[in-house]
């Protein structure tokens, strides 16, 4: 039990810093809450809320602040590379990839952190996989090659995909240098709702 308070503690620890420090990131571009609502589509008041740490963060709210701050998303909430080991995330290494996961629950929506490192150029598309879930992913940083189906995508920084897995997919590096990117995986095809949107309706 004081294991589980104390990792607790330190993940309130983690989320209680993100608001100062999105404050931080807006006053150094110079931006008013105004000006980041309009290019982000979250109300002034919400802002003012996350900045004041009133309200918690949650990835809805800092993916459109990570594209409009153009920070990656670690650079939010303060996690290094390979995770913070203060809150017991545990990466994994494989076949050229360090995979963070950033949920622990058995069910619902899994996320993980993805980098596939660097290499002598784009990465060889391999058999494309077949299963059931759905899936999204959001690049952090680099370009990643997306095959699904007969569709042959590549990801920049801050482009979002989102595709039913049951579609043939496979996803790699786009060229030599490496990438990093976000990932929601649903077993059971659960799908991530975002409410924040990047226009507002003019009154």
């Amino acid at each position: 039990m004081a294991h589980a308070h104390d990792e607790q503690r330190s993940i309130d620890g983690v989320l209680d810093a993100v608001g100062p420090r999105l404050r931080a990131i807006r006053q150094h571009r110079g931006t008013t809450l105004a000006a980041l609502s309009a290019e982000t589509g979250i109300s002034v008041s919400t802002l003012s809320r996350l900045e004041s740490g009133q309200r918690r963060p949650n990835l809805e709210l800092l993916l459109p602040l990570a594209k409009a701050h153009q920070v990656p998303l670690d650079d939010l909430v303060g996690a290094p590379q390979t995770g913070d080991p203060r809150v017991h995330l545990k990466p994994v290494q494989r076949h050229g990839q360090t995979i963070v996961p950033l949920t622990r629950r058995s069910g619902g929506l899994h996320a993980f952190k993805s980098i596939i490192h660097g290499g002598d150029g784009p990465q060889t598309p391999e058999t494309q996989k077949v299963h059931e879930g759905y899936e999204w992913l959001y690049v952090l940083n680099g370009r990643l090659r997306l095959l699904l189906g007969d569709q042959d995508i590549v990801l920049t920084a801050g482009e979002v995909a989102e595709f039913d897995t049951r579609v043939p997919h496979w996803f790699g590096r786009a060229e030599a240098a490496g990438v990093e990117f976000l990932s929601l995986f649903g077993k059971q095809g659960e799908r991530m709702h975002v409410r924040a949107t990047s226009t507002r309706r003019s009154a």
